[in-house]
Formats: structure tokens, sequence, C-alpha cells
């Protein structure tokens, strides 16, 4: 079974070779403009277009649901939705744990399918409010334990 690795490093510029998904969460409202998005569009356009697109035509736009946009010949980028409207105060929490579990197992999927390692933030643990603690398991359970290479990222 693989280790969950943590480095130190821009979750954008991937390190291992070959085929690379980059994960974050997304909200359901359509909202995109803060966070780690930020740093998604300032690399890439698409993830951010394929979204607003995807919101606009309703099209399974779910929580739990996931969008994979290819962004270069070896990166992916997946758009999961895994937080239920904005963060509007200090007890308001908008990550759904039960979501980004089955976004990531869908992400496991697209891994195993393209033979890809698998690269992201603390996903959950910024604006949409979650515990790493909590994160983390759901991470193991879905992807580590399906002998999936998994890099998380701190800058």
């Amino acid at each position: 079974m693989q280790k969950l690795k943590y480095i130190k490093g821009d979750a954008t510029n991937p390190i291992s070779k070959g085929e690379k998904i980059i994960c974050h969460i997304c909200n359901d409202i359509g909202s995109w403009g803060k966070g780690f998005v930020l740093a998604i569009s300032k690399r890439w356009k698409e993830p951010e277009i394929e979204y607003r697109k995807w919101y606009r035509e309703k099209n399974n736009f779910l929580l739990g649901e996931v969008q994979f946009i290819r962004v270069e010949q070896y990166i992916t980028v997946a758009n999961m939705i895994g937080q239920h409207g904005i963060k509007t105060s200090s007890k308001d929490v908008p990550i759904r744990y039960d979501a980004v579990e089955k976004c990531l197992e869908k992400v496991c999927l697209k891994a195993k399918e393209l033979n890809a390692s698998v690269h992201m933030p603390r996903i959950g643990c910024g604006l949409a409010g979650g515990k790493w603690e909590k994160i983390e398991p759901i991470i193991i359970k879905t992807l580590v334990a399906n002998d999936i290479e998994v890099f998380v990222y701190d800058l």
C-alpha cells in the first residue's frame, strides 16, 4: 500500500513523473474566486471556464460530482464539488465530508484509468472550513488504500 506523501511546494506544479491529477474542492453555487482556485486560474484558464460552464448548464452539477479537465499533456485538474455554498460566518462550515468522499472515489477510478498520481493542497481545510483530521482518513480510504500515489502540498 502507498503512503500519503507530504511535501513543501505548490500543488499546481506537481513533482512526479507521468500522469498527474490535481484535486481541489469547489462549491455547489458556481462561485470561483478565492482560495486555491486562484492558483489554478493563474496557471490555467480551462478549469475555471469549464467549471462556470458546468454550473450554467446544470448538467450533473451536484455535491459529490467531479469534472476532469486536461490542462497539459500529463496534467488533469479535478474540480470536485465538495462544499455546499460558501463560508459566511465562523459557524457556517460548507465542507461536506460525504461529498468529498464521493468525489475522491471518482478520482480513484480516473487515476487508475490514467495510471496517474494524485496531487492536492490540504483540500477542504481552507475556505470550506473542514478539519484535516477528518479529510486525511477519507484520502487514505479512497486513494491510498487503492494503491494510488498521493502528494499533499504545503506552501
